[in-house]
């Protein structure tokens, strides 16, 4: 098989992310005690604000636990302490604590195609924090390159193609977010493999268009499924 550049996702695809922002969520719904509103009812609330704020402020734990305090604001009064900022914030501090978890199937995948292809992480977030997952996964030594950009677009896509000089008939994205992964990477003109993730954030997900573009798409049940594909 021809060599291949493999870029793929991070968070949720090498290692489970999301689980942690909800748990998070669960211990600021234990907190807020809201006399009336559902779980599902505050969650909407916040993924309105997150969905305003992380086209300004980006994405990461940091921007969350911002993100917490102003629905606490928003649902129970404008002003709060200092004290209740400190344990809303501290709800989300305590998510870069977390070990990163490798999924299952993704160092022995990686071993295999790291042989094969050329490998970069890309991923979005808060780059300071995506380097300190990088380190901690260990996984580092089976790629060539990593690149951490503040929203994966079209023009991201783009970007690093033209940056890196890659093909974009040899070259394809793989990770769990249509949003992020799959629909600007095949709107660049890329390849696209989809593995959904039971626990993607709501704000990643949206329809796939698969339709239209000159890359090719695919859709995997598993990481370890790549050793088929690739």
């Amino acid at each position: 098989m021809q060599p291949l550049n493999l870029l793929i996702d991070a968070d949720d695809t090498l290692w489970e992310n999301n689980i942690y922002f909800e748990r998070a969520f669960d211990e600021f719904v234990d907190y807020l005690d809201h006399s009336t509103l559902t779980p599902r009812e505050i969650r909407d609330v916040l993924d309105e604000i997150e969905r305003v704020n992380s086209k300004v402020h980006g994405y990461g734990s940091k921007n969350f636990g911002k993100n917490l305090v102003q629905c606490y604001q928003h649902l129970v009064a404008d002003h709060i302490s200092e004290e209740q900022a400190r344990i809303i914030t501290g709800l989300a501090e305590r998510i870069l604590e977390q070990a990163v978890e490798i999924i299952d199937g993704v160092p022995e995948t990686l071993e295999y195609l790291a042989a094969r292809h050329s490998l970069t992480v890309f991923t979005k977030g808060n780059a300071d924090e995506q380097k300190i997952k990088i380190d901690r996964s260990g996984l580092m030594p089976f790629f060539a390159h990593a690149q951490i950009v503040k929203e994966k677009d079209e023009q991201a896509y783009r970007g690093v193609l033209e940056a890196r000089g890659l093909d974009p008939a040899v070259t394809w994205m793989i990770g769990n977010s249509p949003k992020s992964d799959i629909n600007p990477a095949l709107a660049a003109g890329m390849n696209a493999v989809f593995i959904p993730h039971a626990r993607t954030w709501v704000l990643e997900k949206e329809d796939l268009r698969t339709n239209g573009h000159r890359g090719r798409f695919l859709q995997l049940e598993s990481f370890r499924e790549l050793r088929t594909a690739f």
